[in-house]
């Protein structure tokens, strides 16, 4: 799956969101690229399931 994360500026905040998406599925294999905001997740986990825990984490994403 791949979104965008406005607000992911840093590789500090490219780590929390992977955190995010790792504490919902450990196995997820995720590429954040922080200039361009872009996600992309390998993961079983549903993506309202990714997008919940990327939103609590503080980063709201939004469809690519």
């Amino acid at each position: 799956m791949d979104f965008h994360v406005d607000g992911m500026t840093c590789g500090g905040c490219a780590r929390s969101v992977t955190r995010a998406i790792q504490s919902v599925d450990p196995q997820a294999c995720v590429v954040a690229d922080p200039p361009t905001g872009r996600v992309q997740v390998q993961t079983t986990a549903s993506e309202a399931e990714i997008f919940a825990a990327v939103k609590d984490a503080g980063f709201p994403p939004r469809t690519a």
